[in-house]
């Protein structure tokens, strides 16, 4: 099914998220998860971290603040679909942000040590103009993000600047993001290889977010991500 086709209406969308479940299930990305776990070092970036607990309470969905939560997320069978129109509102009245459907995870918000996103990704392709994942500074911070993870024509990339993956488009990518705050570093891992590293400009306090927030330029007219097993990881020094 065409990313256009599925712009045409909620079965549409339904239909091809099916079908986009069935090239992995959620039970399926649990298995690659504990078989990366047992591995050890080599593409287990979590080595050596420990797993952060979370609860269904940790994490808070923004949506455009005119529609109902169910017109743009919904949670099945362990797999978070997140999907965002160019014409949408805000995700409230006081902020003149563009679009997005995300998920705050709230609660753990840190200002040391190491930390560590991770999660199992799925764009489908026509999906342009967006981020899929962030890391965000405290609010009021002079800079909103440490790390934004676009998508640009099936091309995954640090803001709009360097490629990070090529080609994620129809999909499953396992995605680790490493935080460093005490070396201003953040570190992104595709499917347990380190594709690209570079220092950051340190703020007070951070924390994560990753959905479809769409950009400012090149995006389409409808933006949609797929998230399953998301898990937070944290060492001291």
């Amino acid at each position: 099914m065409g990313f256009m086709a599925m712009m045409v209406s909620w079965p549409a969308i339904a239909a091809a998220f099916i079908v986009a479940a069935s090239l992995s299930s959620p039970a399926a990305m649990r298995a690659s998860a504990a078989a990366a776990a047992r591995g050890g070092g080599g593409n287990n970036p979590t080595a050596g971290f420990a797993k952060v607990d979370l609860t269904g309470g940790d994490f808070q969905v923004q949506r455009p603040y005119d529609v109902p939560e169910s017109r743009r997320f919904r949670y099945r069978d362990g797999v978070w679909t997140f999907w965002v129109y160019d014409s949408d509102k805000p995700f409230n009245t006081a902020t003149h942000t563009n679009p997005r459907t995300e998920v705050r995870l709230r609660g753990h918000d840190y200002s040391s040590g190491v930390w560590q996103f991770e999660g199992y990704g799925y764009v489908p392709s026509g999906t342009s103009g967006v981020s899929v994942m962030q890391i965000h500074n405290e609010e009021g911070a002079e800079h909103a993000t440490i790390l934004m993870l676009h998508v640009y024509d099936g091309v995954l990339r640090f803001y709009d600047g360097p490629a990070i993956e090529s080609n994620i488009y129809d999909r499953w990518f396992r995605l680790n993001v490493v935080h460093d705050v005490k070396a201003s570093t953040v570190a992104v891992y595709i499917d347990g290889k380190q594709k690209f590293s570079t220092n950051v400009i340190p703020s007070e306090s951070y924390y994560f977010k990753f959905g479809v927030y769409m950009q400012h330029r090149d995006w389409s007219n409808c933006m949609e991500s797929q998230w399953t097993n998301v898990t937070v990881y944290t060492k001291s020094y």
